[in-house]
């Protein structure tokens, strides 16, 4: 049935298997227990190095790397932070535990932040922006880098999604002070779970490693190069969110397929786009022009449907094997902006919510191949003549 294959995931390679073997024999899982050159050591000089910045720092997800970043760039305290509205629940929930306010940005039908909301929004109170690429969509990072330099406050990226994705050939978690992405089993790598933070600043790095869960000296054992270190030891929390080695072992061998996998996601993605966007009544935005993506999902808009038809659309896909999320219509989804309860005062953001309640949701491993992106077409396309033809 097509609906398991929208749930795979590629093997780990091969090459990852004597590494395992060898760590399982000798039970050493503790990232600092070895001297020098640790799994997670070598894994962070890796990323680092595949992202062409100085610094990374592996920890156990990506909703940590957003906390932890938050916390090496000082914030909280009640400090405002600008996050779009159309984001996993984890980032405003790192938000609310870096002891910070989320300030929910508008997102238009283009899944991407509405600039002119982010401008009204962005006012002297406002200590950072948190931009998530949020499925893998960038926003406009011209307008954002441009708005932050201007206020002098930090720009933090959440790109979970965004892997191999590049805005005017920079890559994407590396425009603003800190990238965070995620190795959780759905996202381009994976490790299960996990994250990392990436750096160029020394000190966000050190005070990273630190806060991280590096206790004593143990930030020695962290890349070599920066000098920050013994200043902060002892001064910062330690909220131990390490990475382990078995993780880091995981993941490793995954770095050399990023490009192939980001490939092939996007030639997916684009082929199905192509197929859908033929129905009137479905739009898959386009990608903005200094924007190349790696996208592992397809998300796309349906026009001219009522609350009914997009429910019987979802039903009519099941009945066929296919699991169609649309946001907005699906109970608890963790993405939609009014389900976070745990904030206060949560606005009413019309074009968030009207995006959400046509906007539809396919994961779409690189993995798949044109029969099965076929398939979908066939099923999606099929329940869309369905719903909308007249008895």
């Amino acid at each position: 049935m097509i609906a398991n294959l929208l749930h795979t995931a590629e093997p780990i390679p091969t090459s990852a298997r004597a590494e395992l073997d060898t760590l399982m024999q000798s039970g050493d899982l503790f990232r600092y227990h070895a001297d020098k050159d640790a799994p997670v050591t070598l894994l962070e000089q890796e990323f680092a190095a595949l992202l062409g910045v100085k610094y990374a720092v592996a920890v156990s997800s990506c909703s940590a790397a957003l906390f932890i970043a938050m916390k090496a760039l000082g914030l909280g305290n009640g400090d405002k932070i600008l996050i779009p509205a159309f984001t996993f629940a984890a980032v405003p929930s790192a938000v609310v535990h870096a002891g910070c306010e989320p300030v929910l940005v508008e997102v238009g039908s283009n899944y991407r932040m509405d600039m002119d909301d982010m401008h009204q929004k962005l006012d002297g109170d406002i200590a950072a922006i948190l931009v998530s690429h949020m499925r893998g969509h960038t926003s406009d990072m011209d307008a954002l880098i441009a708005a932050c330099v201007e206020r002098n406050i930090p720009l933090i990226e959440d790109a979970a999604h965004s892997l191999g994705t590049t805005w005017n050939g920079e890559k994407i978690g590396t425009i603003g002070a800190v990238g965070c992405f995620s190795f959780q089993s759905y996202k381009l790598v994976n490790g299960g779970e996990g994250g990392i933070l990436i750096t160029n600043d020394e000190d966000i790095f050190a005070q990273a490693v630190i806060m991280s869960g590096a206790y004593e000296a143990n930030w020695s054992k962290h890349q070599t190069g920066a000098n920050s270190f013994a200043k902060y030891q002892n001064t910062l929390p330690l909220y131990n969110t390490r990475m382990n080695n078995l993780s880091a072992t995981v993941i490793r061998p995954q770095l050399a397929e990023v490009e192939r996998r980001a490939a092939d996601g996007l030639k997916n993605h684009d082929y199905l786009a192509g197929k859908l966007n033929a129905s009137r009544h479905i739009d898959v935005p386009a990608c903005l022009p200094a924007e190349h993506r790696a996208p592992d999902s397809l998300q796309f808009n349906l026009l001219d449907f009522t609350d009914q038809q997009a429910a019987n659309l979802v039903k009519n896909c099941a009945k066929h094997g296919l699991k169609l999320s649309i946001f907005g219509l699906d109970h608890d989804n963790a993405r939609v902006f009014w389900n976070w309860k745990f904030l206060d005062g949560i606005p009413d953001l019309p074009k968030t919510r009207a995006m959400l309640m046509r906007a539809c949701d396919l994961r779409l491993p690189a993995a798949l191949q044109q029969t099965h992106l076929d398939q979908l077409a066939d099923i999606i396309l099929g329940g869309i003549e369905a719903v909308t033809t007249k008895a």
